[in-house]
């Protein structure tokens, strides 16, 4: 058994946290809000996202990061994508040996195009780092801290590493795959949210399964399209964190990006959805991070555009889908021999 630090206690966070502690490890997990610790602890409850579900007596919560890091062999880090950077300073300001470091967020950074994994390389000393390791795939939280049954995937350029943390999380409700494709399994976590944005606001619209069936499936083409310009695997985005992550995001109600889209495409503000969110919606940063990635690499990716300009440029939903469906006509399949050459 390991001694783990996690460090979010939003939803995702907690309920990893319960997922660990369900396998026998020691968990601390890391939190900034002091209430919401001390229901954590007192209660066995994180009230504030994860509330009804009962926690593990064994399962405990600090705001003292070095407290929560103090002789820890793995560190999760599951805050929002715009947290990373912050996070890995404090870490490596703090670690004074090696540790396996896992992330389970999705994004990328706007500005600098960097992938969360590159983020911790950039700031933690690789003395003080043994792996990165990224846990991904289709797993809303709700469900997971339910012990529903749950598959999802870990990626690392070190297969060893990535094969213990299989082991870390694995049991009767939650599986997981491993997959040498870290680049994809990022990117395709990160993408997705993008088109779970665009099929909220076709559900908004009232547009109907037709849309969105046609939306997952182009929205594919895209990330993968894209993804394979900075080096993933095609394939990868044909399992959990392409497909089965596009899916769940984009299908489900317990999805932050499907439901601030579809309050967009009710009529509603973007900065007003952000505000009644109280929680972070990725697909609005990675929407301005693809647009830019796009534009530097002259890859088409019709529906992101579509989507920044809606989130951006104040253009209507229903003007930019009438642009989509007018675009000139394709060939369904050619993108296959683009993304295969």
């Amino acid at each position: 058994m390991k001694k783990i630090a996690v460090i979010g206690a939003g939803s995702w966070g907690t309920a990893l946290s319960l997922v660990l502690a369900d396998n026998g490890h020691e968990v601390v997990l890391y939190g900034r809000d002091q209430k919401n610790v001390d229901a954590i602890n007192q209660n066995h409850e994180n009230t504030q996202f994860l509330p009804g579900v009962t926690l593990p007596v064994s399962l405990q919560a600090t705001t003292d990061l070095k407290k929560a890091v103090a002789g820890v062999s793995h560190i999760l880090i599951v805050t929002p994508s715009s947290a990373i950077r912050s996070v890995s300073r404090q870490l490596n300001d703090l670690l004074t040996d090696p540790v396996v470091l896992i992330h389970a967020s999705k994004g990328i950074e706007p500005k600098t195009h960097l992938r969360l994994s590159e983020l911790m390389e950039a700031e933690i000393d690789p003395s003080k780092r043994s792996a990165i390791c990224v846990l991904t795939g289709p797993s809303h939280a709700e469900e997971v801290a339910l012990r529903k049954p749950t598959t999802v995937t870990v990626a690392s350029t070190d297969m060893e590493e990535a094969g213990r943390v299989q082991e870390l999380f694995t049991n009767d409700n939650f599986r997981v795959y491993l997959n040498a494709d870290i680049i994809g399994a990022e990117l395709g976590g990160a993408f997705k949210n993008i088109i779970a944005l665009a099929a909220g606001m076709a559900d908004g619209l009232g547009y109907g399964d037709n849309a969105k069936a046609a939306l997952i499936t182009r929205g594919m083409v895209e990330i993968a399209r894209l993804g394979t310009l900075f080096g993933a695997n095609p394939m990868t985005f044909t399992g959990l964190t392409g497909m089965g992550d596009l899916i769940v995001t984009c299908t489900s109600v317990h999805s932050r990006n499907w439901r601030a889209g579809n309050a967009i495409g009710r009529g509603e503000k973007l900065e007003t959805v952000l505000e009644n969110m109280g929680m972070v919606v990725e697909g609005v940063r990675a929407t301005q991070a693809a647009y830019d990635l796009a534009e530097a690499k002259q890859c088409e990716l019709p529906i992101t555009t579509a989507l920044y300009h809606v989130l951006f440029d104040g253009h209507t939903p229903a003007e930019e889908v009438q642009k989509l469906m007018r675009r000139p006509q394709k060939n369904e399949i050619e993108h296959l021999f683009t993304i295969k050459d």
